[in-house]
């Protein structure tokens, strides 16, 4: 049965050309982030620059898109980020990766820069160039609006960029369906740098299924299952009911983590927001938990404003900038939506900011005459502006934290929030210890997405404020859990829907492609997954160091909340990770011996990683001049 094929569109040269998916790496790696790295590893030439032409941008539907199974709407988009020069994954959901699947590909690859602004429409078999000039400047959903009309069909699905992609802020990220963002990690960027505004597509085939009725009764199952108590937490406060949880738990990090309790957090609570902002509740393409809250302000100079808001954009924007008014909050997060920015980056290089101001580091002639204190929701919203357009203080910190602290200086690096150049999301590592290892061990920097290593610090298997060598193997499978779903393209919120993710996940595989999938098959995919991420970070220079906290985090106790005084040491640092080497099979120096790579059949990664690594990129280049830009 026909799984689909890759669409290659050269920019460069404007041609498009479809190349077969082979059996081997749809069975290997699914799909989704699996297949998006996989391919990221076999197209990005070794020791390529994130802004250079030849980075590729890898996308990959998930396994399930286009089929009946319920949550399944995802796309990845892998290339090498401008913020870490490694890895850079990123998911998104709904409709266009419904639409791609239904155009006959399982894959893009995007490749060259465009002469001049460019879009590109894929309808169904054919791919046509169009003139994006007039598409500048525009947020993502006035080009979404634009595009369709253009097109004279309100069904096209598009993914496009907003200012800040198109001016290279390195944590730009890619939005498609009115709101889905692929974030994290700068793909918005590597799409601006290629001169590509958007990619729409029209998709009018079908997705069939190997055996439909046997499938239809599992997934009507698993419908029912998602609508349950499983989901009910998603499905009424969404993600914000977190924040409560975590103040109690001394876990919300708080003015750029140097607290980890808020005094305003039942002010920007999920209740609170619930019962005086709630304007609706939607769900993605295909989904019956239905998790995005959007949110009106109500009062002051951003009355009125919308925007959809989950707990991530909510700590970032809030208690990280020791901000509790939800007016600004929610205007903050509707500029980021505009201008395409990740809101967790956004919102931890405004906190870095605002306390590199308070030390005397940075002037209002720094920041256009603004004054960066911690509470105020003028200067959050004004700074956001200011990296959207990439404008004043902007300039710099839309270079993310780990280079803008190299430019500043004055020991402003101690209170650089980041993993590899990632910025931290909403959890206290310190009181959490799993997560810590998760987020220093992480291939794609400081991510709980990727690991969500704070579910076993909030289950009975541990004391989370203890470290110890059983985390090495907690966190490892974790990481593989979470690779498995994101290669199959299954929303997280889903995973408790499950009697058995590997073995019920499997069946539904068989039954929607005919093709033979085991639990023990799908866990081994996890791990390769994971194994193949690691091994580009290897060939693009990673070594040991990088896998490390920032400094704040290692030195200082917690001062507030029921953790009051707990510590996380380098010592306990080091060992969890020692132990998570060994737990992967890997040498103590974390990296990859050939045994490992035969084990997961990837054994023809070994030349390359025994060949050395190329010269890695300097950590923290030199950024334009910013000072006295007003």
């Amino acid at each position: 049965m026909d799984r689909g094929k890759v669409l290659y569109v050269d920019l460069a040269e404007r041609q498009a050309r479809t190349l077969p998916l082979s059996e081997s790496y749809r069975t290997a790696f699914l799909g989704g982030v699996g297949l998006a790295s996989r391919l990221l590893w076999d197209h990005c030439p070794p020791g390529a620059e994130p802004f250079d032409p030849a980075n590729p941008l890898v996308f990959a539907v998930g396994a399930f898109a286009g089929t009946m199974v319920p949550a399944a709407s995802k796309y990845a988009v892998a290339t090498k980020s401008p913020l870490t020069g490694f890895v850079g994954d990123s998911l998104s959901s709904s409709g266009w990766a419904l639409a791609l699947r239904r155009a006959g590909y399982d894959v893009l690859i995007v490749v060259g820069r465009a002469l001049s602004p460019t879009y590109f429409l894929i309808d169904d078999g054919h791919v046509f160039f169009r003139d994006a000039r007039r598409l500048a400047g525009l947020s993502c959903g006035e080009t979404e609006a634009r595009i369709r009309r253009e097109l004279v069909d309100g069904s096209v699905s598009v993914a496009s960029i907003g200012q800040a992609g198109e001016k290279l802020v390195r944590y730009a990220c890619i939005t498609n369906d009115y709101g889905r963002q692929a974030g994290r990690t700068g793909a918005g960027a590597v799409m601006g740098s290629k001169n590509l505004k958007a990619i729409a597509v029209r998709g009018t085939g079908s997705v069939p299924a190997a055996e439909p009725k046997a499938l239809a009764a599992r997934c009507l199952d698993l419908f029912q299952r998602a609508q349950g108590s499983a989901t009910e937490k998603y499905r009424v406060l969404g993600t914000m009911g977190n924040v409560l949880t975590l103040n109690r738990l001394a876990a919300l990090p708080t003015r750029n983590y140097q607290q980890s309790t808020f005094e305003g957090a039942e002010e920007v609570s999920g209740e609170t927001l619930y019962a005086r902002h709630l304007k609706k509740i939607i769900a993605c393409a295909g989904c019956p938990i239905a998790c995005d809250h959007y949110y009106r302000a109500l009062d002051g100079p951003h009355a009125g404003t919308e925007a959809s808001l989950d707990y991530e954009s909510l700590y970032a924007l809030g208690p990280l900038c020791g901000v509790a008014d939800p007016d600004a909050i929610l205007k903050a997060a509707d500029l980021c939506d505009a201008y395409g920015l990740d809101t967790m980056s956004a919102g931890a290089c405004v906190a870095w900011a605002f306390e590199s101001f308070e030390k005397g580091l940075l002037t209002p002639t720094d920041a256009g005459g603004l004054a960066l204190r911690f509470g105020s929701g003028e200067a959050l919203v004004a700074l956001i502006e200011q990296i959207g357009r990439r404008e004043s203080l902007g300039r710099l910190l839309g270079e993310g934290v780990r280079r803008a602290a190299a430019e500043v200086g004055g020991g402003s690096e101690a209170w650089a929030m980041h993993v590899k150049g990632l910025e931290l999301p909403g959890y206290e590592p310190r009181s959490l210890k799993t997560l810590a290892l998760g987020l220093a061990v992480g291939t794609r920097g400081a991510c709980h997405n990727r690991s969500a290593a704070y579910e076993v610090d909030m289950s009975s298997k541990v004391d989370r404020l203890r470290a110890d060598a059983s985390r090495g193997r907690l966190a490892m499978e974790q990481e593989d859990f979470a690779a498995t779903l994101d290669s199959l393209g299954i929303c997280k919120f889903l995973r408790r829907c499950f009697a058995d993710l590997y073995a019920d996940a499997g069946e539904l595989y068989r039954l929607a492609t005919g093709l033979p999938l085991s639990a023990a098959d799908l866990r081994r995919v996890g791990e390769r997954v994971c194994t193949v991420k690691k091994a580009f970070n290897i060939r693009e220079g990673w070594t040991r160091d990088d896998d490390w906290l920032p400094p704040r985090l290692l030195r200082d106790p917690l001062p507030t909340g029921v953790a009051a005084g707990v510590r996380l040491t380098e010592g306990e640092l080091t060992l969890m990770i020692d132990s998570y080497y060994a737990a992967r099979g890997w040498t103590p120096d974390g990296l990859i011996p050939e045994v490992k790579l035969r084990e997961l059949d990837l054994e023809d990664l070994a030349p390359v990683l025994a060949a050395g690594q190329p010269t890695p990129s300097p950590i923290a280049p030199r950024v334009q001049r910013w000072r006295g830009s007003g």
